[in-house]
């Protein structure tokens, strides 16, 4: 029986690529994504029984609808990859727009609280289920004039291991993915000193391939992952090795 795996901010970037490698293994996946046209587009590309689901991770709400449109157009959810997110803009905490602060952490750390609740109580009542939250670099180190980014991933990151720990008795893998820039659209959130500073600070002097990310991602979603729960793997190219 095919298994279906959720991919939240799957139509484009990184959770793409995730998706697509996924197929590649078998799974079916439901592209969460609030561009629901371009989730479609994507789902028929790249194929494999794929759907689109139309959500807003900050919603809680949204996310119960499209739950409920996954069991019933994919049955039971085996895999959740939390790729949604957004970047904001780039200035000093004593100027960041106080709004715009609250929709970051409503979207990056509410969201990631919504998708992970909405997946869990059916992964414990099955003894299976495998979870990798997207978070970033920046919540290692802090990135400056980014504040409300780094500090919703660093969050993110603590959310990860405190479910994991919650989930250990389990088959239930709960891990996240530290990734630095990757050329995607979220780069168009961003100066262009803010992504020269980015590329300044890698060891290996290139922004992560997306095939890279989804490489190490796609087996975090395997049976194979039968051991690990909790972790944060670096995906930094030598930036942050802790």
């Amino acid at each position: 029986m095919q298994q279906t795996a959720i991919v939240t901010g799957g139509a484009q970037g990184i959770g793409r690529a995730v998706a697509e490698r996924l197929v590649q293994d078998g799974y079916q996946i439901a592209i969460w994504d609030r561009d629901e046209a371009l989730a479609a587009q994507t789902a028929a590309e790249i194929g494999g029984n794929s759907f689109a689901c139309g959500v807003d991770i900050s919603d809680w709400s949204s996310v119960e609808a499209a739950m409920a449109r996954t069991i019933a157009e994919g049955g039971p959810v085996a895999v959740l990859v939390n790729s949604a997110g957004v970047a904001g803009s780039n200035a000093p905490l004593s100027e960041y727009p106080v709004d715009e602060f609250r929709q970051i952490t409503e979207i990056n750390l509410l969201g990631a609280f919504h998708v992970n609740r909405a997946v869990v109580p059916a992964m414990i009542e099955a003894n299976y289920g495998r979870i990798v939250n997207i978070a970033s670099v920046a919540g290692k180190e802090g990135n400056p004039n980014a504040s409300a980014y780094s500090a919703s991933k660093a969050a993110v990151i603590g959310l990860t291991k405190s479910l994991g720990k919650e989930l250990a008795g389990y088959d239930i893998a709960v891990n996240c993915v530290t990734p630095a820039a990757a050329r995607t659209r979220i780069f168009d959130q961003m100066k262009q000193e803010h992504i020269d500073y980015m590329l300044s600070k890698i060891p290996r002097g290139r922004f992560l391939e997306l095939p890279e990310a989804a490489a190490m991602i796609a087996w975090l979603c395997s049976k194979d992952n039968s051991f690990t729960t909790g972790a944060v793997f670096d995906l930094s190219g030598g930036r942050a090795t802790y």
